[in-house]
């Protein structure tokens, strides 16, 4: 546990600094940053950490073209599907364009599991996803789709998903729900077809976000042990979260 903090702090102090250089550039580069913690990290609704918290952060370039690079990061619990690792960093370069009254978000993700062992991890997804707000309510529509790679066993995988959003009035509090769909192989489970939902509401305070979620899929304790993890991965759960965004 010691030496994945010291990664994950080594990682956030990298980026801090890498942030702070590009923020000072000229030609409309901008940044964001958010770091904060999970009561569990759920990933489509499989836990990571097998039920275990797990501290996050991020850091996003952004061009004033729609352009964007980002890097993600969150410390797992040695889950066997993705070769025991303790840290999962996830790069991703996109493209966001107003489209329909809406906003079209084009990307490509890359997810890697340092330390990893057992084969390899590692695998790249594109994305497209549609965001569009009337009146209170925001409605995002998305898919993902990962071509055939050896971390898939050599299959695909498409993940479609729903959201939507809306703030209570006259509170700091918006509420969100989301529905996904996992069509094909993950490394997470034998068959990767499964849904996953949570219904869920964050609380804002300046910089600050509160969250509360519950989060569930329709998969099996019987599936989990078969893809080597424990109930703790599928069971459903309530997640909370606290993170600061700079």
């Amino acid at each position: 546990m010691r030496l994945r903090l010291r990664l994950f702090g080594l990682l956030a102090s990298c980026w801090a600094g890498t942030a702070a250089t590009a923020a000072a550039e000229p030609g409309g580069v901008s940044w964001s940053a958010t770091a904060g913690l999970v009561s569990d990290y759920r990933f489509r609704g499989l836990s990571l950490s097998d039920g275990h918290a797990a501290p996050q952060a991020s850091l996003t370039l952004s061009h004033g073209s729609g352009a964007y690079a980002s890097l993600w990061a969150s410390t797992l619990d040695g889950f066997g599907a993705v070769g025991g690792a303790d840290l999962e960093i996830d790069a991703s370069v996109g493209i966001r364009r107003p489209l329909a009254d809406g906003t079209i978000d084009l990307g490509l993700l890359y997810y890697a599991y340092p330390g990893a062992s057992g084969g390899d991890h590692e695998f790249f997804e594109p994305t497209l996803s549609f965001t569009r707000t009337a009146g209170p309510l925001t409605a995002k529509l998305a898919a993902a789709f990962a071509p055939a790679q050896d971390a898939l066993a050599g299959n695909s995988n498409l993940y479609l998903a729903a959201d939507l959003s809306a703030p209570l009035p006259r509170t700091p509090i918006t509420l969100r729900t989301h529905l996904g769909r996992s069509t094909g192989h993950t490394p997470l489970t034998p068959t990767g077809d499964y849904l996953d939902w949570q219904l869920g509401a964050d609380l804002t305070w300046r910089n600050l976000t509160l969250g509360l979620a519950y989060m569930d899929t329709d998969l099996t304790t019987a599936g989990a042990a078969s893809a080597g993890a424990t109930k703790d991965v599928v069971d459903g759960a309530i997640v909370l979260s606290l993170a600061v965004a700079f």
